[in-house]
């Protein structure tokens, strides 16, 4: 498939931004711009972030699979990430997980039937006392998740796909 010009120029402004000998710091941004493209990153796609950037394929897959904000396999169009980490758990981020798991029909790491969504357990996302929080797709943060604002979310999230 490959990148767009529009991504590789995106890609080139974050490369800009270091010396050209440290083009490997860039790796992060290239990451998240070619995830915005593809919806997550395939071995090819990694690959061609490398070569891009000019780094070994095994130091992007490192990258990738390391943080918890990369893709590296299909997901459903939104991915929701639940703090589970103990600040949150402890104020109703174990319970909004059981929440949606019961909602979605589905467990962490699983997407819904109909390719929607994909729910993960994410990782501190700096918010502890606007718990439970939850992330859609890595951009959106939703503080104070009670289960009728769950509700909304997914509502929301269901009805911009009939547009």
């Amino acid at each position: 498939m490959g990148l767009s010009d529009l991504a590789l120029k995106k890609i080139d402004r974050e490369l800009a931004k270091f010396p050209a000998d440290q083009r490997q710091s860039a790796v992060m941004a290239a990451l998240a711009i070619a995830q915005d493209e593809t919806s997550w990153l395939s071995p090819e796609v990694m690959q061609e972030v490398a070569a891009y950037i000019g780094m070994p394929p095994v130091a992007v897959q490192e990258v990738a699979t390391f943080y918890n904000m990369y893709n590296t396999a299909p997901t459903g169009k939104y991915k929701i990430s639940v703090c589970t980490n103990l600040p949150c758990a402890l104020s109703g981020g174990e319970r909004a997980a059981h929440f949606l798991k019961k909602k979605l029909g589905i467990s962490f790491k699983e997407t819904s039937n109909d390719d929607l969504f994909t729910l993960v357990e994410g990782e501190c996302m700096g918010a502890c006392g606007d718990a439970p929080v939850m992330l859609v797709n890595n951009k959106r943060m939703c503080s104070f998740m009670s289960d009728s604002k769950i509700d909304a979310l997914i509502t929301e999230l269901r009805e911009a796909e009939k547009k």
